[in-house]
């Protein structure tokens, strides 16, 4: 029997409510409005008989003694055939199912389609074997992918395989697997499981620490600051920086199986672009639509706020699910600061003790713990699959030093600081050499992976790159203050060498069919061939004859990022390149 309860206290999306009966943390309950509206809630905060729960919609006309029923399960996601290629909200509402231009209150529907049949494969086909959370029964095509339908993730212990369906079609709610418990219950299995959103996947064998990187096709990133497959990172800067076209670029050009994007507070008509976008973006590793591998959850800023909060758990959720087929997702989250505001609002109406800028003194321990859900993982059948996370952060007035930055460099492995400086004077992407890092730069399982595949010195080279950077700034600092003729040539050749890894390494032009994804192949030549020439000591009269001979350089490098990589205008340029550098030998 559900527990019920009255309506007591209203503020805003902050509900009072006097239960009948126990109540859970994290519970969902519903309140009934009159005209047969039903509100989901979520319970946030339990004192006695009063649950206080944040409403997932607007409380406007919202009464004193309304009837409230408790489901006595948590927030849940409901997983199966048919997620890929879908626009869900927070709550996994399907947006395209909507009616009208503006969302509703109190209407939910469906995640996924349970009309539809799916060509069902079994996988599983011995009698008797022996089963678990997770383990795979059978699967169906999702687009190009193989979508494991697999044992639910809340069945505990072992359980013993009675039947199978054979390979046929068949509809997600139809029984294609029976199991028996320990004490003999028989349970039928369908396509679709529930999980809630809070609680992290546990259903594989070992979760190590990331020992590969990700390949993103951006060279700021794969040569100076690389991701792990598994791990987590993300990309903080002010308004105009490019946050989300360098997220759109990485969701197209990473190398992964699903992509997942969890618009968390974003502007709509940004949220829009996606929309618009993403149908119309070729897939360059399947040559087929990006959309048929990718899954959007939306929750713009005038959504309501607890909505946004979900929204990144439900994202991180289908994550866990795919990467429990085998699969490497990528999860990027836009922006994760509105999910962290939508955190402080609910505190502070909780009159709760807070933080640093009014955020919840537990921010930090809330971050890390959802950043911790993203991995590497084995599954029980030995094969392995991943969640890749990088989140982005708009700290107000691009400061660095705010709570939910500093809270997530705490969490985050890799720091992409986008520099105004840089997108100011068209330098794209604009991610700060400096200030940006990767700490799995210092993993010993990430520099030998490095090491091995492209070449034994590879780590220590990234590294000089760096300090090679920091030396022309302050070069570059020198000749601003003494003026090009107080300093000496040193500071000159010191300064364009810099300019020349910055050039042809750090920047990528977008809208160039070429240089918009580079392959790590193209990408280990031509950090070599600059690394070459940095390396090089060079007799110049003048600073500007200095200045000279690196821009000519710098214009022929930059042709060979613009050509087709070992095609006859690439090695057209590339001779350019020696002629230039056999002027210089001594």
């Amino acid at each position: 029997m559900k527990t019920t309860g009255e309506v007591i206290g209203i503020i805003a999306n902050l509900v009072t409510v006097r239960t009948s009966g126990p109540v859970s943390q994290n519970e969902i309950c519903y309140i009934l409005m009159d005209g047969g509206v039903r509100l989901m809630a979520e319970v946030i905060k339990v004192i006695g008989d009063k649950a206080y729960v944040q409403v997932f919609e607007s409380t406007r006309g919202l009464k004193g003694g309304t009837r409230v029923e408790f489901e006595g399960h948590m927030l849940e996601a409901t997983l199966g055939p048919g997620i890929l290629t879908r626009i869900y909200d927070g709550l996994q509402n399907d947006l395209k199912a909507m009616e009208g231009v503006f969302l509703k209150r109190g209407e939910y529907n469906d995640p996924l389609d349970y009309e539809s049949r799916w060509d069902f494969t079994p996988l599983a086909t011995a009698e008797n074997q022996e089963v678990r959370a997770g383990d795979w029964l059978g699967w169906v095509p999702e687009g190009w992918l193989q979508h494991k339908i697999m044992v639910p993730f809340k069945m505990e212990g072992t359980y013993r395989l009675k039947w199978i369906a054979p390979a046929g079609n068949y509809k997600i709610t139809d029984t294609i697997a029976t199991v028996v418990d320990a004490d003999g219950v028989e349970h039928g299995l369908s396509m679709v499981q529930k999980w809630p959103v809070k609680v992290a996947v546990t259903a594989f064998r070992d979760k190590p620490r990331p020992f590969k990187t990700m390949e993103t096709g951006f060279r700021a990133i794969d040569t100076f600051n690389p991701i792990a497959e598994g791990g987590t990172g993300f990309i903080p800067g002010p308004f105009g920086a490019g946050k989300t076209v360098l997220q759109h670029g990485i969701s197209k050009q990473a190398n992964a199986d699903v992509i997942i994007i969890a618009a968390c507070g974003e502007r709509a008509n940004e949220v829009v672009e996606t929309f618009v976008e993403f149908p119309e973006l070729d897939d360059p590793r399947t040559g087929r639509k990006l959309m048929e591998r990718t899954t959007i959850i939306a929750n713009t800023s005038n959504m309501p706020v607890s909505a946004r909060e979900a929204s990144v758990y439900t994202a991180m959720t289908l994550g866990e699910y795919y990467r429990a087929m085998g699969l490497k997702v990528l999860l990027l989250a836009d922006s994760t600061s509105r999910w962290a505001q939508a955190l402080r609002e609910m505190s502070n109406r909780l009159e709760e003790l807070p933080g640093q800028d009014a955020f919840p003194v537990d921010l930090s321990a809330i971050i890390s713990n959802f950043y911790a859900r993203a991995g590497f993982v084995y599954l029980n059948n030995g094969q392995t699959g991943s969640v890749t996370f990088i989140g982005t952060v708009s700290p107000a007035g691009g400061n660095l030093k705010e709570p939910v930055t500093e809270s997530t460099k705490k969490a985050a492995r890799c720091f992409y600081a986008l520099s105004q400086a840089r997108a100011d004077s068209k330098r794209y992407p604009a991610i700060d050499p400096l200030e940006s890092y990767s700490k799995y730069l210092e993993y010993p399982e990430i520099i030998g992976y490095l090491d091995e595949n492209y070449g034994d010195d590879w780590v220590t080279k990234v590294l000089a790159s760096k300090a090679m950077v920091q030396r022309g700034k302050e070069a570059f600092e020198q000749i601003n203050i003494l003026g090009d003729d107080g300093v000496p040539v040193e500071y000159h050749d010191r300064y364009w060498k810099s300019e020349l890894l910055d050039f042809i390494i750090l920047q990528q032009d977008s809208f160039d069919p070429t240089d918009a994804n580079c392959p790590m192949e193209r990408q280990v030549y031509m950090f070599n061939l600059v690394m070459d020439i940095c390396g090089r000591k060079f007799d110049f009269a003048d600073f500007e004859a200095c200045v000279s001979y690196y821009k000519r350089l710098i214009n022929e490098l930059r042709q060979m990022n613009f050509s087709t990589f070992e095609s006859d205008d690439f090695k057209r340029h590339y001779a350019a390149v020696q002629d230039i550098l056999k002027e210089q030998q001594n």
